[in-house]
């Protein structure tokens, strides 16, 4: 049986809103001063579980990257490996925390491979590909369809970019 692609102007639809969020992920990046890439976005410290960076600017970058990244892919978290340099291990562990935090250049250089990654699977998948089941930790045994698992990814990103570019623009133009 050959495979269909989905109805194109859906396909469109969903890359478009993805490249929308990615856009605003970048254009925080961007704009943050070399200085704040280091400064916390909050000040309620991290569960004891996550790295005691988790609030700094780099790397609630690299998170929503990287989660972009994993779920996109739609493998199991532990199967699951960031490009060079990013550190491997289970995201956002205190295990899988990097030696040194990433460079804006870094993470740039990740967003923009993202980028094409999102644009190539969301205008080539198909049906199948659609409703295959994938299962994480936070679906608590219940597997949800690819599709399913975009429209999360796509609601998990712009929380995250929000933070980012909050501390993009006030710190550029206070008050």
């Amino acid at each position: 049986m050959t495979e269909h692609p989905m109805e194109t102007t859906f396909r469109t639809a969903l890359w478009r809103q993805f490249g929308a969020a990615i856009d605003m992920l970048e254009n925080a990046l961007l704009a943050c001063p070399a200085e704040l890439v280091r400064e916390r976005l909050w000040s309620d410290p991290p569960p004891p579980e996550f790295p005691p960076q988790f609030a700094e600017f780099w790397y609630v970058t690299f998170h929503a990257l990287a989660w972009l990244d994993l779920y996109l892919s739609g493998l199991p978290e532990e199967e699951f490996a960031p490009p060079a340099p990013f550190a491997e291990g289970m995201l956002d562990s205190v295990e899988a925390l990097p030696e040194r935090p990433y460079t804006r250049e870094e993470l740039r250089a990740y967003l923009v491979s993202t980028r094409q990654k999102c644009h190539t699977q969301l205008l080539a998948l198909t049906d199948a590909q659609a409703r295959r089941p994938v299962e994480y930790p936070w679906s608590e045994g219940q597997p949800i369809s690819y599709l399913e698992l975009q429209l999360y990814n796509l609601r998990h990103g712009p929380r995250t970019c929000g933070s980012v570019e909050h501390v993009s623009r006030t710190t550029r133009h206070p008050g």
